[in-house]
């Protein structure tokens, strides 16, 4: 369970990515609307079937102020395709339109309480906590009818709440060390 109650706020953060670049979360939200965490990583069967969900929606929400980061918080010993050198493979094979960034030592995952992936946060413009949980109700697309991410975006972009603060996050879960 998450450890921000909704109306909480973000947790801040300064990560590496896999471009090189350090991150901070003051960095990713700069003058944004909106920013959306997901806790993710490479070999997770619910990421990779979220996967394009989840770039889409970074696309489509890219001109509307939405910042996206992706954190992989798992153990590379127990999955080696989950190290930094994989997350990079990752990044260039799906070409992600954020930043993807490592948390080694799982401060980040355990301050925000994650357990799965993916796993989503959603923060508004004051980075208070908006939406937490599944990127949307079924991780099968053609079963997948309520898009938990988008109306959640939606609703903050419209500086409203969004009709469902939080739901079970659905995924894989995080390999501790």
């Amino acid at each position: 369970m998450t450890t921000i109650e909704t109306g909480g706020a973000a947790l801040a953060f300064e990560l590496p990515g896999v471009d090189g670049k350090t991150y901070s979360l003051a960095d990713i939200s700069a003058g944004k609307k909106a920013t959306v965490v997901v806790f993710t990583c490479n070999h997770c069967p619910y990421v990779l079937a979220w996967t394009d969900r989840l770039l889409t929606a970074a696309k489509d929400y890219a001109g509307q102020d939405v910042a996206f980061v992706g954190i992989n918080a798992n153990d590379p010993n127990k999955y080696p395709v989950d190290s930094f050198e994989g997350m990079q493979k990752f990044a260039q094979e799906y070409d992600l339109p954020y930043p993807y960034l490592h948390d080694e030592m799982q401060e980040v995952a355990t301050a925000y309480g994650a357990e799965r992936t993916p796993e989503v946060f959603v923060f508004d413009t004051g980075l208070k906590l908006r939406y937490h949980g599944a990127p949307d109700d079924n991780h099968d697309e053609t079963q997948a009818t309520v898009p938990y991410l988008r109306d959640a975006l939606d609703a903050v972009l419209a500086g409203q709440e969004p009709l469902v603060a939080e739901t079970p996050p659905v995924g894989c879960t995080i390999k501790w060390k």
